[in-house]
């Protein structure tokens, strides 16, 4: 079978050196021979590792199109939303199926693409878009596929959970935390992808998708980056049993589907607090399987490779057999929720004056706005410079509020309202608590 490569950075020049190197036990595997025609570049004249070596130089090729017209089987590993759409539908049109790692471009564009394969009946697998070397994709639309899944909780990022995870071991500030990233090769000179979360949100969108069987776009994920994360925030998570991950969660509900990213307080004891680095991991929450972990390496050349030619070999498999794999499940077509539906416990941070009586008139805003508060902590300070108390009061005090589970909508509306009233002169922080 002919396999066109469309792009050779870290992992489509792993994906190469596989093709080429272990060409015997591939095709042993997928029951022919996944012959390696082609590898598209935008300028074939730059000298590339492995090129004229590993691979021979002459497969590589500026002619995207021609490629693809000329393949069984298309491997897309360029990034971005253009040309890759246009080249995969084009791929799809000519009977070829499809590999891809492109997590961006099936958020935004996934249900076209998805209706297209099915209608030429042909396969388009994304097991490495979504947590690299991690099988989550497979199991959650095969394995579980007679369960019901109600929850999934993951850290699909590990950028942020390399550079939360240095904030939490060493007490390093983010920004040297996220240049510590950089120079390892964790994360790019651009980091906004990953630590404003977009890169998160678009994972979110389709493991939402693939769990509820709903059409769920990256536009529809709730999205928060762990810029505003600061050490303080971190001691004192620690002080509360415990640690802060950027979490992509999705969930169903009665009224509907759950999507979104932002830092979250994890309890020391729950199986994603121990991730650590720049590992990622799947938490799946089925009715029948219970909860189930998915654990490993979420991105780097090789590892995402595996994954992609894991794909390769099924979609070989199926082409032999005369027929194509899982297709895109959309049936249940369930709403999906705006953000402040979502329903989750809050830790607050507040600087507030320290007198009697400061705490009961806190908690009657809470009340007021429907939250309640579950546990409370206080440590008496110095009043920080720019708070001036008028009521002859030598500190202040921090509080540290718990709550129960009420709706984003509801929190918010009660963080303004404290930010109104005369005793708090600040909230330090607002994070969300999962996985209790």
């Amino acid at each position: 079978m002919r396999v066109a490569l469309l792009g050779y950075g870290v992992v489509g020049s792993e994906v190469a050196r596989a093709l080429v190197e272990h060409a015997d036990d591939l095709a042993a595997r997928a029951g022919a021979r996944l012959e390696l025609v082609g590898v598209a570049v935008r300028d074939a004249s730059r000298p590339r590792e492995g090129v004229g070596t590993v691979v021979p130089a002459d497969l590589l090729t500026e002619d995207a199109q021609g490629l693809v017209d000329r393949a069984d089987l298309v491997v897309e590993v360029m990034g971005g939303i253009e040309p890759p759409r246009s080249l995969i539908r084009r791929a799809i049109a000519s009977g070829a199926s499809v590999v891809t790692a492109n997590k961006a471009l099936l958020a935004a564009h996934g249900p076209e693409l998805f209706e297209a394969a099915d209608a030429a009946g042909v396969d388009l697998s994304f097991e490495a878009a979504v947590a690299g070397a991690i099988p989550i994709v497979r199991p959650v639309r095969e394995s579980l596929a007679g369960d019901h899944v109600r929850r999934v909780l993951g850290i699909v990022n590990g950028t942020t959970n390399y550079v939360l995870d240095q904030m939490a071991t060493y007490g390093v500030e983010l920004e040297d935390a996220v240049k510590e990233a950089q120079g390892l090769g964790y994360a790019e000179a651009d980091p906004t992808a990953d630590v404003e979360g977009f890169d998160a949100a678009a994972k979110a969108a389709i493991l939402a998708s693939l769990a509820f069987h709903t059409r769920v776009s990256i536009d529809q994920v709730a999205r928060e980056g762990i810029t505003g994360v600061t050490s303080a925030d971190v001691t004192a998570a620690a002080q509360t049993g415990y640690v802060i991950k950027l979490l992509a969660i999705a969930e169903q509900t009665a009224e509907g589907v759950s999507a979104r990213v932002h830092p979250a307080l994890v309890p020391a004891e729950h199986p994603l607090a121990a991730v650590r680095g720049a590992f990622n991991a799947v938490f799946v929450e089925a009715d029948g399987a219970g909860p189930l972990m998915f654990y490993g390496q979420g991105a780097g050349g090789r590892p995402t490779a595996s994954a992609v030619l894991g794909d390769l070999v099924s979609a070989a498999r199926d082409r032999l057999a005369g027929g194509k794999g899982a297709y895109e499940s959309a049936y249940a077509s369930l709403p999906v929720l705006p953000a402040d539906a979502a329903v989750t416990r809050y830790q607050v941070r507040l600087v507030v004056a320290d007198r009697p009586g400061v705490l009961a008139q806190v908690a009657g805003v809470l009340a007021d706005h429907g939250v309640s508060i579950d546990t409370v902590r206080q440590a008496v300070d110095e009043v920080p410079a720019p708070f001036t108390p008028g009521d002859g009061s030598a500190g202040s005090a921090h509080l540290l509020l718990t709550t129960h589970a009420a709706r984003e909508a509801s929190l918010a509306s009660t963080v303004e309202a404290l930010r109104g009233i005369e005793p708090v002169h600040q909230i330090t922080s607002v994070l969300r608590v999962e996985g209790v």
